[in-house]
């Protein structure tokens, strides 16, 4: 028997906030009706996520298991939940805010890709993967607060994007070290005439370390580029997605001032850079005195 709707969302929180990653899990900020979906939704993440990643499992047995995901998703937002927490609280929530179930299936094709392609050849093909691994999460959070308007998508894109492109900078060794998965398209390799191995090697010469420089600044551009999506929404979630994009730049200037040589440096957020932060919601412009990017994403 499916966990009552309270008990299933009550989970979902406590598993949310057993996890490390960063997502708006039950922040304050948040408006108390978005909390329990917010939740639901992250577990969701969360669980195709490990599913691609841990474990031992071989390809097939992965890919089975998103498979399977997807048909309990769909049976859920049909009003038929598994015995579980998680699905108990989507197909409470998929109806009743009319979360698109095509952005849950987004999510799903971006962690198959993980499973069997480790390689981009161009940014554009980094950019789709984008646009199903982290742009759906921005556009369920803008139909949970009734904000899916067409240029609030279009800023939320642009704010998801550039997160993700500044998170696969923070895990660039984990990724590429230890999963052999790259994130920085051939054609930049190429362009800036660094091969695989040099870049293995964790150690910066000129052209790694312009390569890395150029990767900082493009995701920098994304995430400016979405700048004014914030002071669109209203109350207490504007003010969540101000923190958000203010916590993204904090941590571009941190990479931008990351000593030369180390391109697998992952920077950490100190108090002041958290005091930086807070200041968010004070008036006055979101990203007001930083460095804009040096390219332009338009």
């Amino acid at each position: 028997m499916a966990p009552s709707v309270p008990d299933a969302y009550r989970e979902c929180r406590a598993l949310a906030r057993s996890h490390y990653e960063n997502f708006p899990v039950a922040s304050n900020l948040l408006p108390r009706r978005m909390r329990d979906p917010v939740a639901a939704i992250y577990v969701f993440a969360r669980r195709a996520d490990d599913l691609a990643d841990e474990g031992r499992a071989d390809n097939e047995q992965r890919l089975a298991a998103l498979d399977a995901m997807a048909e309990a998703l769909d049976a859920a937002a049909g009003g038929r939940p598994a015995d579980n927490a998680l699905w108990s609280a989507l197909s409470d929530a998929i109806p009743r805010f009319g979360l698109p179930l095509q952005r849950f299936h987004d999510l799903l094709s971006a962690f198959r890709q993980d499973v069997t392609q480790q390689r981009f050849d161009t940014f554009d093909d980094l950019r789709d993967y984008a646009r199903r691994s982290a742009d759906p999460v921005g556009r369920l959070l803008l139909h949970l607060a009734d904000q899916a308007t067409t240029d609030n998508i279009a800023d939320s894109d642009r704010i998801c994007t550039g997160l993700q492109l500044i998170n696969f900078l923070q895990d660039l060794h984990q990724d590429f070290i230890e999963r052999d998965r790259l994130y920085i398209p051939h054609a930049d390799l190429t362009a800036f005439g660094v091969s695989e191995a040099r870049l293995r090697t964790g150690v910066g010469d000129a052209d790694i370390d312009a390569l890395i420089a150029h990767q900082i600044e493009r995701a920098g551009a994304w995430l400016h580029a979405g700048r004014h999506l914030p002071g669109r929404l209203p109350g207490r979630f504007g003010l969540e997605i101000r923190l958000i994009v203010r916590g993204g730049w904090r941590i571009v200037e941190r990479l931008r001032a990351a000593k030369p040589g180390r391109p697998f440096a992952r920077p950490r957020l100190g108090p002041a850079d958290r005091g930086w932060i807070a200041r968010g919601l004070l008036p006055g412009p979101i990203l007001g005195g930083a460095r804009p990017p040096r390219i332009d994403i338009e």
